[in-house]
């Protein structure tokens, strides 16, 4: 493939104001907060602009100035023993409102019940996230075997103005060590899922939306999106869901989704799908902060499988995402049945090679790398 670079004569930075309300869930600082998230989340090289930008949806990674923050609903939750109930009685169309300064502690169910709040379809879980400083109702488990909290118990289910917290936002790197490399005395997968993992939502029909929500401390995936197609993943902060093996703001497996104008940090993949055929997803004016212990983006191939193919997927789409990391951007680990592509993304490494790894049915079209003097490549 060949490659032509345009360097501009004065690269012109393009500063967007995130608008994001402080994320601290917990008072040890374990958490990222508004002081330290970027102001430069896009590039103009001549006269093309590169990266992420918001809309009038509102700001990368959602809070104040969205434009859809609800105030109430059908029915108003306070409690975990009410949030239960209603969740039996509730139907498609209603909303349940939770206030913003709620907290619901689900950590002694889930633990004693194994408990799994089902989310009826059509049905959405609100708060006001963004409104007036609110952080939004935060609705978490401590129990490290949660899987998941929440779930689809039907299509159109919403999260909206929403916290979700998960019991852990370790890396676990030593644990991880211990089952894998230690060469003869490694005890593999029986010994690395001896520690529970966690998930946030589960999706296992189509259409979740996810919007203006902020989600972290999830060991297995924040949003989770088994099954189903038509799935959104919007204006949200995901980040701390990154246990080494595992780790994943949102994971895909035979399912679909769009996943745009999302702050991601700390999370060991933000997105990341198994590769089996039907697993697709655009990625769009995300903001990748930059912490990672991998690569950000991702998809697996047949071989991470062990199907005896090589598909990885059958349609991924990055356009117009920003990352402030050095890791490895996007990773391709096979073959997608249809294609992938990378536009209009600015990357704050220079070069390609450094930010792009895919192995077939790539196209990348004309994209901005490096941070202080950008350098535009096409590879059409």
């Amino acid at each position: 493939m060949r490659y032509s670079a345009l360097r501009p004569r004065t690269p012109v930075l393009l500063s967007i104001a995130l608008s994001l309300v402080s994320t601290a869930l917990a008072g040890d600082g374990l958490y990222a907060t508004s002081a330290d998230l970027p102001e430069l989340v896009s590039v103009i090289v001549g006269e093309v602009e590169f990266g992420a930008r918001g809309d009038e949806r509102g700001p990368i990674g959602g809070g104040a100035g969205c434009a859809e923050i609800l105030t109430g609903g059908d029915h108003s939750v306070r409690s975990a023993a009410e949030l239960v109930a209603v969740l039996e009685l509730v139907e498609a169309g209603e909303v349940v409102f939770f206030p913003g300064d709620a907290e619901i502690d689900l950590t002694a169910r889930v633990h004693i019940e194994g408990l799994q709040l089902v989310i009826p379809g059509g049905v959405t879980l609100a708060s006001d996230r963004g409104r007036e400083g609110s952080l939004g109702a935060l609705i978490f488990s401590d129990a490290l075997k949660t899987q998941p909290l929440l779930v689809t118990g039907g299509e159109g289910v919403r999260l909206t103005g929403l916290r979700l917290r998960g019991p852990d936002a370790e890396r676990r790197i030593e644990h991880h060590r211990r089952a894998y490399r230690m060469g003869a005395e490694s005890q593999g997968s029986s010994y690395y899922y001896k520690l529970p993992t966690s998930d946030g939502i589960r999706a296992l029909h189509d259409r979740l939306s996810v919007d203006n929500c902020e989600l972290a401390g999830w060991s297995h995936a924040a949003v989770d999106l088994r099954r189903g197609d038509g799935h959104v993943v919007r204006h949200s902060f995901l980040h701390h869901n990154q246990r080494q093996g595992l780790g994943y703001g949102v994971c895909l497996d035979i399912a679909s989704a769009t996943i745009e104008r999302n702050l991601f940090d700390w999370n060991r993949h933000s997105i990341a799908g198994t590769g089996r055929p039907g697993c697709s997803y655009i990625a769009r004016h995300n903001v990748e902060r930059g912490e990672s212990l991998s690569h950000c983006f991702d998809m697996h191939g047949g071989r991470d499988r062990k199907d005896g193919t090589d598909i990885a997927g059958t349609r991924i789409v990055y356009e117009r995402n920003t990352f402030l990391g050095t890791a490895l951007a996007i990773k391709i680990r096979g073959t997608p049945e249809e294609s992938v592509s990378v536009e209009g993304c600015w990357f704050r490494r220079a070069g390609v090679p450094h930010n792009i790894v895919a192995e077939g049915c790539l196209r990348v079209g004309a994209n901005a790398y490096g941070l202080t003097e950008p350098v535009v490549i096409d590879g059409r």
